[in-house]
């Protein structure tokens, strides 16, 4: 059975509105306590996500159930996933200090990072907008040049109404200007995923629920695919 397929028979069989009482991808601070799940084999491939709530997991009913742990499940990778709740490029980013994500995923020196920020920005926008753009690209050179032999995939930052307020596209685009500035492979439309599907949506209105995480999964998926991973 494909990936895909997989994923579609898990979307099937979730029942909507699994999740109550999660933290918000919009809340006002940022958790300080990383989600990682342990390498269970050490000569699998280890496979970093740099990420917000949505990778973190918010809104699936278990951890084995966010996107990011079925990609891995299925494809027999080893996941690092430090990604905290709230977080942005800027937004909540003084509250993790030295030990920001970045710190984080090149000690862990992995051999590929998927990067899925952004979100959160948006929702801080209008303070740190001047700042963000030289942000971005400041982690993807950190990421680029102290893991030269990684595979870089930055994804562009994900959204989750139809409503898209003028800044979505304005980071969309400064995420993609510096992955490109630093050589890195870049998934477009992850921002429309979950665009016309309430059901995939958790009860906060918010994160994804179980089916939304499949969804991402399967998408991801067929992108991470066409780069040959």
């Amino acid at each position: 059975m494909t990936f895909g397929s997989a994923a579609r028979t898990i979307i099937a069989m979730i029942a909507v509105s699994v999740t109550v009482g999660l933290a918000g991808c919009a809340t006002s601070a940022a958790s300080t306590e990383p989600l990682v799940v342990a390498a269970a084999d050490s000569d699998a491939l280890r496979v970093a996500f740099y990420g917000d709530s949505y990778t973190r997991g918010t809104g699936a009913s278990a951890e084995q159930l966010r996107w990011s742990t079925l990609l891995s499940s299925q494809h027999g990778w080893s996941e690092f996933n430090p990604s905290v709740s709230g977080l942005g490029f800027m937004r909540n980013r003084a509250e993790l200090g030295d030990d920001d994500l970045p710190s984080l995923i090149i000690a862990d020196d992995p051999d590929v990072v998927i990067v899925t920020m952004g979100l959160n920005d948006n929702f801080t926008f209008d303070e740190y907008a001047d700042e963000l753009p030289g942000q971005i690209l400041s982690d993807f050179e950190r990421l680029a040049t102290e893991l030269p032999d990684a595979q870089l995939i930055v994804v562009e930052p994900f959204w989750y109404k139809t409503q898209r307020p003028d800044s979505v596209d304005v980071i969309i685009s400064w995420v993609s200007d510096a992955a490109a500035a630093v050589g890195a492979d870049y998934i477009s439309g992850a921002s429309y995923w979950l665009t016309g599907h309430p059901e995939w949506m958790s009860e906060d209105n918010l994160h994804p629920n179980d089916a939304g995480h499949a969804a991402i999964a399967s998408q991801m998926d067929l992108a991470l695919r066409d780069l040959g991973l």
